[in-house]
């Protein structure tokens, strides 16, 4: 009998393994970038965007799927626009072709994964480099500071696993709806 609980509580631990080691290695995304168009697809942990360039992030697309039902939303703060509204795994947040910078960005999961994990996201912009992480649908990133975004990068954690956050993840300029540090 402790045979047959041990092997059930092993199939178990496995299976919410496996679980979560999909979900990381189906997790894409990738920025559109002035001048670069679209960049190829980089997975959990790593950046998208350029550093060192100058160059503007203009749009961002990602995609976390689980068959058919989406585990993601998303919106961005452009410029001369402010918030977008939200988008779902595989829409665009953001502009292409109208030469509009992307200053912050809001990532969270959705249908259960927020249940399962949590979504650190951290900016890299202008004059500044990469900020702290933001996680669970704060902002990351600058407003009302004409501040450009200029690389992404994302991680999927586990649901309450340490994570150092390195710092504040939003400048604000003025007062918003979101909450910042004022700059």
């Amino acid at each position: 009998m402790l045979k047959k609980i041990f092997a059930v509580m092993l199939l178990a631990v496995t299976f919410a393994f496996q679980v979560q080691a999909d979900a990381r290695m189906n997790f894409q995304y990738q920025a559109h970038i002035q001048n670069y168009g679209w960049l190829p697809p980089v997975k959990n942990g790593e950046a998208t965007g350029t550093t060192g360039k100058n160059l503007r992030m203009e749009a961002v697309l990602i995609n976390l799927m689980d068959g058919s039902k989406n585990m993601i939303q998303y919106c961005a703060h452009v410029q001369n626009m402010g918030w977008q509204s939200w988008q779902t795994s595989g829409g665009v947040a953001g502009t292409v072709g109208q030469n509009l910078r992307l200053e912050a960005i809001c990532i969270q999961l959705t249908n259960g994964y927020e249940n399962k994990f949590d979504i650190y996201y951290r900016t890299h912009i202008q004059n500044y480099g990469w900020l702290g992480w933001a996680k669970n649908g704060e902002p990351a990133g600058s407003s009302g500071a004409s501040l450009r975004m200029e690389a992404l990068q994302i991680t999927l954690v586990n649901k309450d696993e340490r994570f150092d956050r390195g710092g504040p993840a939003y400048l604000e300029k003025k007062n918003s709806a979101r909450g910042g540090i004022r700059i």
